[in-house]
């Protein structure tokens, strides 16, 4: 039970629960069945499918990998337990997604269980033999954007909000954007890693700078389209500006030196909690 628990990162659950919770009921104004199994869909068991499915199937990277084994990815050593523990987190992938999953497309309308399917299927695309969404350049990226914007957007199409408002969709672009800056950053330190065991990236393929440039960049085009929201909301738009500063330390990191990223990586991992903090803080005052 403990892999399976780390299997699905708690660290991160906080990551894809919010932006569903958030989007719901700020939507809705209001607390019921939806917002609680939703929430909870996208607490854990989505957390569970998103990071499991990817320890199973990037085993042997990983072991090559000297920053699995925390707080960054767990690692069983012994092949024998691997085997074992991975058939475990696979079923209990299907134990917990597919009940959460079959309620929530019977109480919402079809755009709302197509958006839903699309985003689980973009989760499981990301590391299944086949697909390896993670292992195609650029379409990396925006598939983990779209694993925690999705849940933000799948939000606004359940509660029948257009994602084409003029104070929604900077909200849900920006996101993306972020979130594209932000695994493209990711990879950075694991450039060298990643060409020896053959893995592709976003960052394998332009380099670790223009990668950290790209990041930059991303972080910045996301802050300017927050700009678009009214008062208080147009607020939010400092709060990419953090992950700007921290990511622009590595300006001129190298293919060499990729490994240096791993400190940006690990500012951005806290980062998340103040600015996650601040984020409430204007969705109070929006209310």
């Amino acid at each position: 039970m403990g892999a399976i628990v780390r299997a699905s990162r708690p660290i991160s659950w906080i990551n894809t629960a919010y932006p569903f919770a958030a989007g719901y009921l700020l939507a809705t104004r209001e607390i019921d069945a939806i917002l609680i199994v939703g929430t909870l869909f996208f607490l854990v068991p989505y957390n569970l499918l998103m990071y499991g499915i990817n320890d199973v199937f990037d085993y042997e990277s990983d072991l090559a990998n000297p920053r699995k084994g925390g707080v960054e990815g767990d690692v069983v050593r012994d092949r024998g337990a691997a085997a074992r523990v991975h058939r475990a987190i696979l079923w209990a992938c299907a134990i917990t997604v597919l009940p959460f999953m079959a309620w929530l497309l019977l109480v919402g309308d079809g755009w709302a269980a197509v958006t839903l399917l699309l985003v689980v299927l973009g989760v499981i695309a990301y590391s299944a033999p086949g697909l390896r969404f993670k292992e195609r350049p650029f379409l990396d990226s925006l598939t983990s954007a779209l694993h925690f914007a999705g849940p933000l957007i799948y939000a606004l199409v359940l509660a029948d909000v257009p994602l084409t408002g003029a104070t929604v969709w900077p909200i849900w672009v920006a996101f993306v954007l972020w979130g594209m800056a932000s695994h493209a950053f990711g990879a950075v330190q694991d450039v060298r890693a990643d060409r020896e065991g053959g893995i592709g990236s976003v960052a394998t393929v332009i380099g670790a700078r223009a990668t950290v440039r790209v990041a930059v960049v991303l972080y910045v085009a996301a802050s300017a389209l927050l700009l678009f929201l009214p008062w208080p909301s147009v607020l939010a738009a400092v709060l990419p500006l953090p992950y700007v500063v921290s990511t622009a330390r590595f300006w001129n990191v190298t293919d060499a030196t990729c490994e240096d990223a791993n400190r940006g990586w690990r500012t951005f991992l806290w980062l998340n909690q103040p600015v996650g903090f601040v984020v409430t803080m204007l969705l109070i005052l929006a209310w």
